[in-house]
């Protein structure tokens, strides 16, 4: 068996490509997250300039916020990592409530994915926003079933939910992905 052969395999180099991908965004997103909190290993350029972490979590409260007073809630976001319905109860969004993983897995599948920058580009940001909606939609959901005790979820956690959710949504994109592929190289070898 060479293993030179075997280690330039496509297969081999796709997985590559994924595991380094999504690492360096998983755990780069979890030393951003520690870089910019004070109680951790504290670097005040990151928290100034580099903090993505809390950039998404301000636009998943402001996402919830316009949903909700799209269907007449009035919420207020009480601090960075709160919101709230006026004269009721409030959502906490912490760190495992932004979809980092799942954000992850979207864009090292891209990316380890054949294709031009400008069409990776495309689907990186589509993905990303339709992963952002449904964690806007959950956390609006989770505000209006404390508030009113009715089960929106179907008698799922509220994390479980967004995963369903979420991997479905991730499944079928990678279909279209694949599917978009498919066609474009049978419209070359034509």
């Amino acid at each position: 068996m060479d293993i030179k052969k075997n280690i330039r395999h496509p297969l081999v180099i796709y997985l590559l490509k994924f595991v380094v991908v999504f690492c360096m965004v998983y755990f780069g997103t979890i030393a951003v997250e520690g870089l910019a909190t004070p109680a951790n290993s504290y670097s005040p350029f990151v928290e100034k300039y580099l903090d993505y972490p809390s950039w998404l979590r301000a636009s998943l409260l402001n996402g919830s916020k316009v949903l909700l007073s799209i269907f007449g809630y009035h919420t207020v976001i009480a601090d960075s990592y709160h919101l709230q319905i006026v004269g009721g109860r409030s959502v906490q969004l912490i760190y495992a409530c932004l979809g980092i993983g799942v954000m992850s897995f979207w864009l090292a599948f891209v990316v380890a994915n054949k294709g031009s920058w400008k069409r990776k580009t495309v689907w990186v940001v589509g993905g990303m926003l339709c992963i952002w909606l449904i964690n806007v939609s959950r956390i609006s959901l989770v505000l209006v079933q404390n508030n009113t005790g009715r089960n929106l979820m179907w008698g799922l956690d509220n994390h479980d939910f967004f995963n369903i959710l979420s991997y479905v949504a991730l499944f079928l994109m990678i279909f279209f992905y694949d599917r978009v592929e498919r066609k474009k190289v049978k419209k070359i070898d034509n």
